[in-house]
């Protein structure tokens, strides 16, 4: 390989890793934001007992999708990252659940936290496919 071709090579391994970089930091900023427009729902809700029990619940898997997400970012290997998502993927999951009993429940209208509900939903496709190509990757190595 020429020093043409082995620049070119570089300087495409360098792009590749700082989009993703960019998009990790990008994301982790997004999950953060999600942990704390939780927190303002959670103020905004009313002050009933089982309001309480169900945001408190809702707090704890919205915090976990932040703070878990900064993990996998963190992570030391590809099965330590697969961990971590995974984590976030259920997480994210659970928080969609909880704001569904909210409203199911009658305690908080749809339209309250129909914006909310989306932004976690779309957590749950991107750490979802995440998850999956890391698994995908996974399994298409060679056993040693």
């Amino acid at each position: 390989m020429s020093g043409e071709e082995n620049d070119k090579l570089l300087l495409h391994l360098i792009m590749e890793n700082f989009g993703k970089s960019e998009f990790a930091e990008k994301f982790r900023n997004r999950t953060k934001k999600f942990v704390i427009d939780n927190i303002r729902l959670y103020r905004s809700l009313p002050k009933t007992e089982e309001a309480k029990i169900v945001g408190k619940q809702l707090l704890r898997s919205s915090s976990s999708v932040g703070s878990n997400y900064r993990a996998a970012c963190r992570a030391r290997s590809q099965a330590e990252f697969h961990s971590k998502i995974s984590i976030v993927v259920e997480e994210a999951d659970e928080s969609v659940f909880w704001m569904e009993v909210l409203i199911e429940a009658d305690i908080i209208k749809q339209s309250e936290i129909i914006n909310l509900m989306n932004e976690a939903n779309e957590i749950l496709k991107v750490v979802s496919s995440a998850r999956k190509t890391i698994s995908d990757k996974n399994n298409s190595k060679p056993n040693k």
